[in-house]
Order: structure tokens, then C-alpha cells, then sequence
């Protein structure tokens, strides 16, 4: 297989496709041991809800910035310092576990730091990546991104996780260390990423702004970004009450919930071996239209039916559209947008995605609360039917 990728995408992709996988890995294992951690130190709700907010809060406050530095520095040696950094932080934590000496306070301080990591080795692997992959294969390299990813960290990392952290409270950091360690290896034996373009160099604050405005002048790009935004506020608001979902609209309860989580991810890998060849038979523009419609569908059917094996299936077809939408808007980005600005522009996606999940979930909260269960469901199938009308024509540009 190994043999196999690098004859088609080259040999420097592989190593970065490998890097992806077991850091992949890494942080599948340390995402469902680190809640068990904090539940051990302290039993408080809002300190345990707090240690997710610590991770994701970086995203909020730096992903422009981060997407700036991305675009000023040599991607492959940020990815590589950004991951030793991270393999550092998650060392010191399996030290303080292992010596009895971890607080609430420390764990909070890592998950910030790998959470920070994130935003500039994240951004940095996407823009590094059309520097190694011809233009016309960037799908298929999406695609088994896409899939590392969703093997390595849905799948196969949380079990593990959990299971280490019975073993030993620092045994899933202390590989997680080791994962991004190996990454960290990886990436600094790829060969073929060119050093930064020279370019005029302005402030932060106007390199920021620069990246912005040139995709806010894009119609197309702007049109996937603010849809992409606004749709996971529909989709986080209608899904931030499943659990409660499961049981008061379909009677499940615990099996059944995670019956409905697997059927989900399920169809996330399927999505990965179908987006390029879907891309190619039928054009970008057919497809995205009609992961348009598939979303709308999908809200309606769940906010009406109360039938496990029906909400089963459609969570299948939805799931195989997020992943054939998400590889296509990536590769239409890395192709369109000029490389010295591929830090700043994808930035901006990931700003406008955790931002719009996360004004959607404390959104959907709410509505479930003051109104019924499938109000978010019924809420989220009209602000898609609007993004599908107004993306509709902009859409065409896609194929071209």
C-alpha cells in the first residue's frame, strides 16, 4: 500500500500522509484519555467541560495570526519545531503523572499549548501539501488524508486511549509524545517543499487582512467558506442535543446512541474512497450541489422520524457527503489560491468551521431547551435550503 501511494502521489506525500497518520493516532489517544484524566482530578463540570474549551479556545484567538506565520515561515520546518514543541508539552504532563504531581492547572496549560500547535501545524500541512502533489491529484490526496484520519483517530486511537489510561494515567501522553515525535521525523526528511516565496513584507495585522480580502473576492471560495460557516451552525445546533435526541425522539439509550456514532463514521470513511472518483465522473459543481440538497434531507428526516434504522441510514448518506465535501473544498482552495497565501486563506475556513460549531452548539442548546428536541433539526433543514438557494449559481465556477 505504502509502495503504492508513493508511486502515484510521490514519495514526500507519503512521508507527509505517514506523519498525518500516527500523529493521527496520537491525538485520537490523548482525546479519550484526556477527559478520564481531569474526571480524576476533579470531579467539578465546569472544570471538566473547561479542559475541552482550553484546546479549542486556540483556534478562536489565533488562527488568523497562525495562518499569517504559516504564510511568512517555511512550512515544513514550522510543522516539524510546532510537533517537537507539542511531543515536549504531552512529555511533561507524563512526567507530572508519574510522579503525582499533575493539577488541574497543568493539564490545562498542555491542552492550550497542543491546542495552539494545532492552529499553526494544521494550517501549515494544508498549504505544504499542493507544493507536493500535482494539482489534478489533490483529491486523491485529500481523500487519504481524509481517511487517516478518520481510521486512525475515530476508530482505532480511542479505545486504545482508554484502555492506556487504565493501564497507566501517563502511559496514552507519553505515546502521544512519541507519536508527534515520529511525525516530527517524517516531515523533516521531505525534500521537495520550496522554500517561501519572497514577498513585500507587510504588518501582521495587514498580512491578516490581505489574506481575507482576497478570498472574500473570490465568489466561489467565498461562497464555500461563509456556506461552510453557516452550515455548522445548522449542523453543531442540531447535533449538539443527539445524545438527548437519541432518547427522547428515537428511544435509544447508550448502545443505540453509540450504534448511531459508529453508523456516522462509517459513512466518513466510505466518503473517502468515493470523493475523487464522485469529483471526477460527475464534476465539482454536481456534487456540492447535491451535498447541498443531501443536507437539507437529512435534517427534515431526522426531525420526523422516530425509526433507529431510518436515522441510521440517513446519518450514513450524510456522513459520505461531509467527507466528498470536504476533500473537494480543500483541493479547489489549494489549487485556486496562490501558495503565498494559502496559510492566511485556510485560516479562514478553519476560523468560520470552529467558530460556526461552536455558536451552533451553545445555539442548539438553547433551542432544544426552550422549544422541543427537533426544533434544532427543523431550524438547521431551513438555513440550509437558504445556503443551497444562494450557493446555487456561484456553485458553477466549481467544475471550471
Amino acid at each position: 500500500m505504502r509502495a503504492l501511494v508513493s508511486a502515484r502521489l510521490g514519495a514526500d506525500f507519503t512521508k507527509l500522509w505517514t506523519a498525518s497518520a500516527v500523529s493521527n493516532i496520537g491525538d485520537g489517544v490523548t482525546m479519550a484519555a484526556g477527559p478520564l484524566l481531569v474526571a480524576s482530578v476533579s470531579s467539578h463540570p465546569a472544570l471538566v467541560a473547561g479542559a475541552v474549551f482550553a484546546q479549542q479556545v486556540p483556534w478562536l484567538l489565533f488562527a488568523l495570526i497562525s495562518g499569517a506565520y504559516v504564510d511568512r515561515l517555511d512550512r515544513r520546518r514550522l510543522i516539524v519545531a510546532v510537533n517537537l514543541m507539542r511531543a515536549g508539552a504531552l512529555a511533561a504532563l507524563a512526567v507530572t503523572l508519574a510522579t503525582e504531581t499533575v493539577t488541574v492547572a497543568v493539564i490545562y496549560t498542555v491542552l492550550f499549548l497542543l491546542g495552539t500547535g494545532e492552529t499553526l501545524a494544521d494550517t501549515a500541512m494544508g498549504a505544504l501539501q499542493p507544493s507536493l502533489v500535482a494539482p489534478e491529484k489533490l483529491p486523491s490526496a485529500n481523500a487519504r488524508l481524509y481517511a487517516t484520519f478518520t481510521i486512525g483517530n475515530q476508530f482505532a486511537a480511542k479505545p486504545l486511549g482508554a484502555w492506556l489510561f487504565v493501564i497507566s494515567a501517563a502511559a496514552p501522553f507519553g505515546l502521544d509524545a512519541l507519536t508527534f515525535t515520529v511525525a516530527a521525523a517524517l516531515v523533516a526528511r521531505i525534500r521537495s517543499a520550496p522554500a517561501p516565496e519572497p514577498q513585500p513584507r507587510a504588518s501582521l495585522r495587514g498580512e491578516i487582512i490581505a489574506g481575507v480580502r482576497w478570498l472574500w473576492q473570490h465568489r466561489l471560495l467565498r461562497t464555500l467558506a461563509v456556506s461552510m460557516g453557516l452550515g455548522n451552525i445548522a449542523f453543531c445546533a442540531a447535533f449538539a442535543v443527539f445524545v438527548l435526541y437519541c432518547r427522547q425522539q428515537l428511544r435509544l439509550f447508550d448502545i443505540g446512541y453509540g450504534f448511531l456514532l459508529t453508523a456516522f463514521a462509517v459513512g466518513g470513511l466510505a466518503g473517502t474512497t468515493v470523493a475523487a472518483k464522485l469529483a471526477r465522473a460527475f464534476g465539482s459543481t454536481a456534487v456540492l450541489r447535491t451535498g447541498l440538497i443531501i443536507e437539507v434531507v437529512t435534517h427534515v428526516t431526522l426531525a420526523v422520524t422516530t425509526t433507529p434504522w431510518v436515522a441510521a441510514a440517513v446519518l450514513v448518506v450524510f456522513s459520505i457527503h461531509a467527507m466528498v465535501w470536504g476533500v473537494i473544498v480543500a483541493s479547489l482552495r489549494q489549487r485556486l489560491v496562490p501558495s503565498h497565501l494559502l496559510g492566511r486563506v485556510g485560516s479562514v475556513y478553519a476560523l468560520l468551521e470552529l467558530g460556526g460549531a461552536a455558536l451552533g452548539s451553545l445555539l442548539g442548546g438553547l433551542f432544544a431547551s426552550a422549544l422541543e428536541i427537533t426544533t434544532p433539526f427543523w431550524i438547521a433543514a431551513v438555513v440550509m435550503a437558504v445556503i443551497a438557494v444562494s450557493a446555487w449559481r456561484p456553485l458553477r465556477q466549481a467544475t471550471a
